[in-house]
C-alpha cells in the first residue's frame, strides 16, 4: 500500500501565498503521476495540477500563472506553490498519486487526507 501525508494548509488573506506538501511512502514500485485536486463545499472534486512522470504538467485554467506544482523524486514528494490566492480558491485540497506497488500490477490512484485552504480577509 501507499500512504500520503499532506501538510501546509491554513488561512491566508487574498493575494497571499501558501505551499502545500505531500509525501508518499510505502511499497512504491513506480509513480506515474503526482498532483492535486480540490473540493469546495457543495461542489465536485476538481483537478488543480498534475505532474506526469516523463510527460507534461497540467494545470486547471483557473490556477494557471498563479499556482506551480513540482516534485522531489528521491523523496516521493509533490508540492503546490499557490500565489495570488483568491477567495474562490478556498477548498479542501487533496493530494493524488498514481502509483504501482508491483511490476505485476497496474497503477492505482491514492489520495491524501485533505488539507483545508481558506482565503479570506
Amino acid at each position: 500500500q501507499v500512504q500520503l501525508v499532506e501538510s501546509g494548509g491554513g488561512l491566508v488573506q487574498p493575494g497571499g501565498s501558501l505551499r502545500l506538501s505531500c509525501a508518499a511512502s510505502g511499497s512504491i514500485f513506480r509513480i506515474d503521476a503526482m498532483g492535486w485536486y480540490r473540493q469546495a463545499p457543495g461542489k465536485q472534486r476538481d483537478l488543480v495540477a498534475v505532474i506526469t512522470t516523463g510527460g507534461p504538467t497540467i494545470y486547471a485554467d483557473s490556477v494557471k500563472g498563479r499556482f506551480t506544482t513540482s516534485r522531489d523524486n528521491p523523496k516521493n514528494t509533490v508540492y503546490l506553490q499557490m500565489s495570488s490566492l483568491k477567495p474562490e480558491d478556498t477548498a479542501v485540497y487533496y493530494c493524488n498519486v498514481l502509483a504501482t506497488t508491483s511490476p505485476l500490477r497496474g497503477p492505482t490512484p491514492y489520495w491524501g487526507q485533505g488539507t483545508q485552504v481558506t482565503v479570506s480577509s
